[in-house]
């Protein structure tokens, strides 16, 4: 018999054992340890809050710039809502604040009382404030949907690209664009003032009131509101050329939008080396701008109530003046209601259109016209395309255009309709008030501060519209990205 095998025993295992972590004392806790715990709890909230902002940011961008400006409108309406506000020290009645607020937020300039004689001091700051927290939030608003559209869309993000005219590098980093915006409008406003400066310290006799006047029409005029410190407005000013240039200039250059400057402080004056919103903007503009003054000037030149009475170099300087404010400025020098009924017309037309996309200035924005134009132009000539500069223009752009355009038109339609319902005047000036208030562009005959309470709340929401609403409905359709798997039969109705 075999003696029997040892056992092996298996190898041994080898097992590293875990070295003891080192106690960390915890450090003894101030006295004001519940300070410390409270800002922990601060940061967290921020922290909660900025994701809260970014997740509704990005899943409806429209919806939060609507939210925003509403919100930014109700603060300044309850600050212009107190007694501090007003002048004679009596709370402001709910419909005249706000429609003021939701006027300065939207750079409208349009007013239910006289800015000069209601307001405080601190009034006068509190309207401030909100012009300039609206014509950056304009700007800003623009350009961020304009991002949204471009990464939610990829290469359709062209469509919203071409209409705002952000198709420069600064697109796709959002803080360095925000920076580029904030400096532009405060150099800007900078220079103005400093140029207004000397003119108004004269006027005024002071240095601290003259420097005020400065800054505050500066903002006003760069930024399109048209809201005045005098209790004549601009009349006092009518024979003051260098004045009134520099408001014209600074109106001008603020309903370009901030992509058309963005691009003149690039490329300058290479004209080939523009983009395509770029050339469309300065063309149409500039065409607007001559058409106006040639036929303000026509209507005007004879009547004794407004040009008549100037030589021939205030009469084509103030045409050019006034039709640079039918861009969306709001300032007047002469008498509204003195003007011609061709004139009116004619003014209506101007400011519906208003200045250029992304800007502060209102309207259904000089791309849409031209993008329009072109159309007819190219159906009238048979062409499957629109074409201009060698450039194409995309579907969707004519699109989005036709859709603007029908929006601006009905809301101009109903509020006429409403006020005409509210009163017994005739269509002329509910209608100019109706286009001034959706244009945000602040000319008035003074039928705002006629109206009952009912007719300000109407005309407080089409400002808030014409401001917010185009751009986020333009936005909104952008984004709106519907795949369809088959297509129906093609059949053309008759048109015309």
């Amino acid at each position: 018999m075999a003696p029997a095998r040892p056992r092996r025993l298996p190898p041994a295992v080898h097992r590293s054992v875990p070295r003891p972590r080192p106690v960390r004392r915890r450090r003894p806790q101030p006295w004001n340890s519940s300070s410390l715990e409270s800002g922990r709890g601060v940061r967290a909230a921020v922290r909660r809050t900025s994701h809260t902002v970014k997740h509704l940011a990005g899943s409806s961008p429209a919806r939060s710039a609507l939210t925003a400006f509403a919100l930014v409108s109700a603060v300044f309406t309850a600050l212009l809502s107190l007694p501090f506000a007003a002048r004679d020290g009596h709370p402001t009645p709910l419909h005249d604040a706000m429609f003021t607020a939701v006027s300065a937020v939207s750079v409208t300039g349009l007013t239910t009382v006289n800015t000069a004689e209601h307001w405080s001091t601190l009034g006068h700051v509190i309207i401030l404030v909100a012009i300039q927290i609206g014509g950056l939030g304009i700007l800003s608003m623009a350009s961020l949907l304009t991002l949204a559209v471009s990464r939610h869309l990829g290469v359709r993000s062209k469509l919203l690209t071409q209409e705002g005219g952000m198709t420069t590098g600064h697109v796709g980093e959002v803080g360095k664009l925000l920076r580029v915006v904030v400096v532009t409008v405060l150099t800007a406003e900078l220079i103005l003032t400093a140029l207004m400066a000397p003119r108004f310290i004269a006027e005024a006799g002071s240095l601290g009131r003259g420097l005020w006047h400065a800054v505050f029409y500066a903002i006003s005029s760069f930024n399109n509101a048209g809201f005045v410190l005098h209790p004549d407005g601009l009349e006092s000013f009518a024979h003051e050329p260098y004045l009134l240039t520099l408001i014209a200039v600074g109106v001008f250059v603020g309903a370009l939008g901030f992509p058309v400057v963005l691009v003149l402080m690039q490329k300058g004056w290479r004209y080939s080396q523009w983009n395509l919103h770029t050339k469309l903007t300065v063309e149409v503009t500039l065409i607007l701008l001559a058409l106006g003054a040639v036929f303000i000037w026509l209507f005007e030149h004879t009547n004794p109530n407004t040009l008549g009475p100037m030589t021939g170099g205030e009469q084509i300087g103030q045409s050019l003046f006034a039709s640079v404010m039918t861009r969306s400025g709001g300032f007047s020098v002469i008498d509204v209601n003195a003007q011609t009924s061709e004139t009116l017309l004619l003014t209506d037309a101007l400011m519906f259109v208003g200045g250029g996309s992304a800007s502060t200035a209102g309207g259904i924005k000089v791309t849409t016209l031209a993008v329009m134009f072109l159309a007819i132009v190219a159906e009238a000539r048979g062409d499957k395309e629109v074409t201009v500069h060698g450039r194409t223009i995309a579907p969707e752009s004519l699109r989005v255009a036709i859709a603007v355009l029908a929006l601006g038109a009905t809301l101009v339609l109903v509020a006429t309709l409403v006020v005409l319902a509210m009163t017994t005047e005739q269509l002329q000036r509910p209608l100019f008030e109706a286009i001034s208030a959706f244009a945000t562009c602040g000319l008035s005959t003074g039928l705002s501060a006629e109206l009952p309470p009912a007719g300000v709340y109407v005309l407080t929401g089409l400002m808030f519209a014409g401001r917010v609403g185009t751009i986020t409905f333009a936005a909104a359709l952008a984004l709106r990205q519907r795949r369809v798997l088959y297509r129906y039969p093609v059949e053309r109705p008759i048109l015309g």
